[in-house]
C-alpha cells in the first residue's frame, strides 16, 4: 500500500522532483502533471520533509495507492473503453498512469493486444514530456523545400485516398489503393514496387519507393514511412473505413514528400515506404525489418514516420515525437524543424508503442513516430466517422513540413 499526490504546478513539480528521493519518495512526469508516490509508513515523512523545505504540500492530501503504478499506451482510448472501471491517475494522450492491483494486472496482461499494452511504470522519469526546441537559423535549401509544400496536392492526395471505400489490408480496395500510390510514385520519378506480405491466411502489400543518391558507394539511407491501410474494428473487410485520419493523412504526407523532394538533388539514398497491415499487427513494417540485409541496416541513418498527422485535438497545433534513447538525436532534429519551420508545440516520449516505427526501434535503428498530439481524444478512428470532415488541414501540414526539413538535412 502506498499513499500518492499529483502535481500539476510547474514550480512545485521541479522543486518535488528534484528532492523526491531525497525525501524517501518517487516521482514520474506526464506532459503537465507530476505524481509523486511512497509507501504508506513514509508518507508524513516526505509531507513534512517537502514542507519544510518550502514546498506548500498538504500531508492530508495524499491518496490512498490500492495496488501499483503501471503505464498504459493505447491507441485512441482502446484500454479505456475497453476497461472503464480501471483507476486512472493520470492521463496524456496515449498515456496513462493506472493503479492496479496484482489480480487485475494479471487478468489484464492476458488480454493486452495491439491497440493497448501495460508496462512497469519508470520510478523518476518522464514519461511524455512537452517542450519549447531552439528555434535555429534556417537553412535556405531547405526552407526552399518547406516553402512548396502544398495544401492543393495534399488535399488532393488525401481525398483519393479517402474515397476507397476501405484500404483494409485484406481487400480488394487496398489493392486499388497500393497500385494508385504506386502510380503516384512513379509518375514523380521513383522506382517503385510492391512487395507481398502475409497477414495470418492472407496476403497484401508494403509500397515501396526509391531516389537514389549522387554519393558513389555505400551512402545512408533515409527512410520516410507511413501505413496505407485503414480498419473498421466494428465491421469486418468490406466495412465502411475512410481513414482519412488514420492514416490517409500520414500516406498523403509520404507522397507530397515525395512530389516536393522529386527533382531535389540530394547525396543520400531516399526510400519512401506505405506499409500494409499495420492495423492487424504492424505486420507490413516487421515483415520490412526483418528482410533487411545488415548491410541495409547500417545504412539507415533515420526512420520518420507519419501516422494520423491530421486532427486538431488541442487548441494549438501540436505533435508528439516518439522514439526510444536510440532515436534521441532524430527526436532532436525533428523538435528544432518544429520550432524553425512551424508553429507546432512539441511532445516528446521515448515510449514507444503501436506504430511502424516500433519494428525498426527493436533493431536499434534510429526512427520515430510523428502523431498528432492527444491522439486519444481523437474518437473517430477506426470508425466509419473518420472523414475527411475532421482534418485539419494547418496542422497535417505543418507537421510535414517538419518531416520534410528533416528529410532535406539528411539527404544533403
Amino acid at each position: 500500500m502506498g499513499r500518492y499526490i499529483v502535481l500539476s504546478d510547474s514550480s512545485e513539480k521541479r522543486s518535488v522532483e528534484e528532492s523526491a528521493r531525497n525525501f524517501g519518495a518517487h516521482w514520474a512526469r506526464l506532459g503537465d502533471k507530476t505524481v509523486v508516490w511512497t509507501v504508506s509508513k513514509e508518507w508524513d515523512t516526505f509531507a513534512n520533509k517537502a514542507i519544510e523545505a518550502g514546498m506548500s504540500l498538504d500531508q492530508a492530501e495524499g491518496r490512498k495507492l490500492e495496488g501499483q503504478f503501471y503505464l498504459v499506451i493505447q491507441t485512441g482510448r482502446a484500454f479505456q473503453d475497453e476497461h472503464p472501471e480501471v483507476r486512472i491517475i493520470m492521463e496524456k494522450g496515449r498515456y496513462l498512469v493506472a493503479d492496479l492491483l496484482p489480480e487485475e494486472l494479471s487478468r489484464f496482461s492476458k488480454r493486452e493486444n495491439d491497440w493497448w499494452a501495460i508496462r512497469p511504470l519508470a520510478m523518476d522519469s518522464v514519461i511524455m514530456d512537452i517542450i519549447k526546441p531552439e528555434v535555429r537559423a534556417a537553412v535556405p535549401r531547405v526552407q526552399a523545400n518547406v516553402d512548396v509544400v502544398s495544401q492543393s496536392t495534399y488535399s488532393s492526395y488525401l481525398t483519393s485516398l479517402v474515397n476507397f471505400l476501405t484500404r483494409h489490408s485484406l481487400s480488394s480496395q487496398f489493392t486499388s489503393a497500393a497500385k494508385w500510390a504506386a502510380d503516384q510514385l512513379q509518375s514523380f520519378g521513383y522506382q517503385v514496387k510492391l512487395y507481398p506480405i502475409n497477414i495470418g491466411d492472407g496476403n497484401s502489400y508494403n509500397i515501396v519507393a526509391d531516389r537514389p543518391g549522387s554519393e558513389s558507394g555505400s551512402c545512408k539511407l533515409v527512410l520516410v514511412t507511413a501505413h496505407l491501410d485503414s480498419i473498421n474494428i466494428k465491421g469486418g473487410v468490406d466495412a465502411p473505413a475512410p481513414g482519412a485520419d488514420d492514416n490517409a493523412s500520414g500516406a498523403a504526407g509520404v507522397l507530397e514528400i515525395a512530389r516536393v523532394l522529386a527533382e531535389r538533388p540530394a547525396k543520400n539514398d531516399l526510400r519512401l515506404i506505405l506499409f500494409g497491415g499495420e492495423e492487424e499487427g504492424l505486420h507490413g513494417s516487421k515483415q520490412y525489418v526483418s528482410g533487411l540485409s545488415k548491410n541495409e541496416r547500417t545504412r539507415i541513418s533515420a526512420v520518420i514516420n507519419m501516422d494520423m498527422i491530421a486532427t486538431l485535438n488541442t487548441a494549438s497545433k501540436s505533435v508528439l515525437l516518439e522514439g526510444d534513447p536510440v532515436s534521441r538525436t532524430l527526436m532532436e532534429e525533428l523538435a528544432g524543424a518544429a520550432a524553425t519551420y512551424t508553429s507546432l508545440i512539441v511532445q516528446t516520449s521515448e515510449s514507444s508503442f503501436g506504430s511502424d516505427h516500433v519494428p525498426f526501434i527493436g533493431e536499434l535503428i534510429p526512427a520515430v513516430l510523428t502523431i498528432e498530439g492527444t491522439d486519444s481524444s481523437n474518437l473517430n478512428v477506426h470508425t466509419a466517422n473518420d472523414t475527411l470532415d475532421h482534418i485539419n488541414y494547418g496542422l497535417a501540414l505543418d507537421i510535414i513540413r517538419m518531416n520534410l526539413a528533416v528529410t532535406s538535412k539528411l539527404l544533403a
